[in-house]
């Protein structure tokens, strides 16, 4: 009974998991549809989600109940989250594109299987690293990009070496917390961060306007409350049964989502030709045989990853 039960709850988890990747998919969509630029966009989208989280049941009594310690910690990753968002919408913002942005995303798994057996004082996996270079060469076919988009590319990876650190950590410090609690924490941190930095990222990234007009306030508010409160409480819980590199691998999915999302919204002029597919191709194998080595790992007696205390 308890095998069941822990197979149906590892189910859950995933299920959770690809919903929150699919939510995650409209976000380069919605982004580029936002007329902000990309500080003011994600201060914005920040505040909306706060205010969605704080009104569910329980979520201020779980943040009154966390220690301060990791209250701290929580507030740190919140920052890194920030600016993961700020890269991310800068990277769509240079190159004009969603899908360059979201095929660099793909690389935070590569990141992920070097800093979670670091951070997490877990047992280094040499074939979490060869997925995560499967899916390099997934994203070369996948993004088929020129000169014009060497900045875009460039500030996309780093965001995504941000998102491998905050998912690692998030790994790390989420076991036992409230997933709501912990998201609306970082979220809220994030907001702070960009307000109190606000003069010197006036500075660096001028705007012409902080608050949105027209459409803008619908786009932020579903950004704000679908794609980000939900879908990032979602990943934070199903990150307490499944280690950080599947989530990360998984959530490789969302370029995927997302271009094809940018064709069905945006009428993109992306192309689904040969390289697409195989590029596709490539992340998804990735995808479907980390879960089928680990099996075949358990059947052998292999260790597999875990986590010491």
């Amino acid at each position: 009974m308890a095998t069941v039960a822990s197979t149906n709850t590892k189910q859950k988890a995933y299920l959770q998991l690809h919903l929150a990747v699919f939510l995650f998919g409209f976000t380069a969509v919605i982004g580029k549809l936002i007329t902000l630029e990309q500080t003011a966009l994600v201060w914005n989208r920040l505040w909306i989600a706060v205010l969605g989280l704080v009104f569910i049941p329980g979520v201020v009594k779980g943040i009154r109940s966390i220690k301060r310690c990791n209250f701290l910690i929580f507030s740190g990753i919140g920052v890194l989250v920030a600016l993961h968002w700020l890269t991310f919408y800068g990277s769509i913002k240079v190159g004009n594109s969603a899908s360059v942005t979201l095929a660099c995303l793909a690389t935070s798994s590569l990141f992920t299987s070097i800093l979670e057996p670091l951070i997490t004082k877990s047992k280094f996996q040499w074939i979490e690293l060869i997925l995560g270079l499967l899916v390099i060469v997934g994203i070369y076919f996948l993004s088929g990009v020129g000169e014009a988009y060497y900045w875009a590319i460039v500030i996309g990876i780093v965001s995504a070496f941000l998102a491998a650190m905050f998912s690692t950590l998030n790994k790390k410090y989420i076991t036992g917390q409230n997933s709501l609690s912990v998201s609306t924490i970082e979220l809220a941190a994030g907001f702070v961060f960009i307000s109190v930095c606000y003069p010197l990222l006036q500075n660096l990234f001028p705007q012409p306007q902080w608050f949105p007009t027209g459409n803008d306030w619908w786009w932020l508010i579903i950004l704000g409350l679908l794609c980000t409160s939900l879908a990032f409480a979602l990943a934070l819980e199903a990150l307490k049964e499944i280690s950080a590199f599947i989530a990360t691998l998984s959530i490789n999915l969302e370029p995927v989502y997302g271009i094809l999302l940018a064709i069905c919204f945006l009428n993109e002029d992306t192309q689904l030709n040969f390289d697409f597919y195989l590029g596709t191709g490539i992340i998804l194998l990735a995808v479907i045989l980390h879960p089928i080595i680990i099996k075949i790992q358990k059947r052998e007696g292999k260790p597999i990853r875990k986590q010491t205390p």
